[in-house]
């Protein structure tokens, strides 16, 4: 269920990250004031440039000044008030944001419009600028999704080796039975590889909760369907300590700086 990140500038031509008319390009949050000795690939990828491993990409490639002097390693200290560029045009490194968005059902977790289905750029504002999402849901999905300007916390959460807990309510077209259970728990196997719930539990009807670590593309649609079970609803509840709530479809709220602090410690 769970794939790298992807940015909302991803795809997209050069042009549209760096605009041609002249002036700043700036992130459309404001300036943080703790950048200063701010380690350069850190910098960048707060200016919505991508993860860190991409910005280091960018200095490799000897595309990033410092006062106009060439940046040469990615660990180099940016100081307060220094004017950073990237092919010319300057970037400012932006304050933090995770926001917490509840995704509704029928909408998509792209970056881009690929049919008539709304895409979920669409349902925040654009003063937040470029974002990354954390946790894509497919587009019949719904419930808990993460996005944020922060590159590295994106990959950390999302990336399966970090085994993040996620956790699912799991209405199905059919009661499961015990031994139903134990087989998710003890695995089954899909085309990424094998597959297996953390914990799993029936809930009553045709309802259950389930608890995910691993990451792959429609994991528990794909196990239930091995097991001759339809998934009929599927909402993600949880990301790690993070509860979806009472959030309603399409609502959003940015995270506290308490519960940032939470989820970077989840991963």
């Amino acid at each position: 269920m769970v794939s790298d990140p992807v940015p909302f500038g991803e795809g997209m031509p050069r042009e549209s990250l760096f605009p041609q008319s002249k002036g700043t390009f700036r992130a459309p949050v404001r300036a943080t004031r703790d950048a200063e000795g701010m380690r350069l690939n850190r910098y960048l990828a707060a200016a919505g440039l991508g993860s860190r491993r991409g910005c280091e990409e960018l200095i490799t490639a000897r595309r990033v000044r410092i006062n106009k002097r060439q940046a040469e390693s990615p660990g180099e200290r940016v100081p307060l008030d220094a004017r950073v560029t990237v092919d010319g045009r300057e970037v400012k490194a932006a304050q933090s944001v995770v926001i917490v968005l509840h995704k509704p059902r029928g909408v998509v977790c792209t970056a881009a419009a690929q049919d008539r289905r709304p895409i979920i750029v669409d349902l925040m504002p654009r003063d937040f600028g470029r974002l990354f999402t954390v946790g894509r849901l497919d587009a019949e999905s719904e419930g808990l999704i993460l996005l944020t300007n922060q590159g590295d916390l994106a990959q950390r959460l999302a990336h399966p080796r970090n085994k993040v807990e996620k956790e699912y309510r799991v209405k199905l077209d059919r009661p499961p039975d015990d031994e139903v259970l134990r087989r998710l728990e003890k695995g089954v196997k899909l085309e990424e590889g094998m597959a297996r719930a953390e914990r799993i539990e029936f809930l009553g009807r045709h309802e259950v909760r389930m608890v995910l670590r691993q990451g792959m593309k429609r994991q528990i649609r794909l196990m239930f369907r091995v097991l001759g079970f339809t998934v009929e609803r599927l909402k993600r509840v949880r990301i790690g300590g993070l509860e979806l709530g009472t959030l309603q479809p399409g609502a959003w709220r940015v995270l506290s700086a308490k519960d940032t602090r939470k989820l970077e410690k989840d991963s």
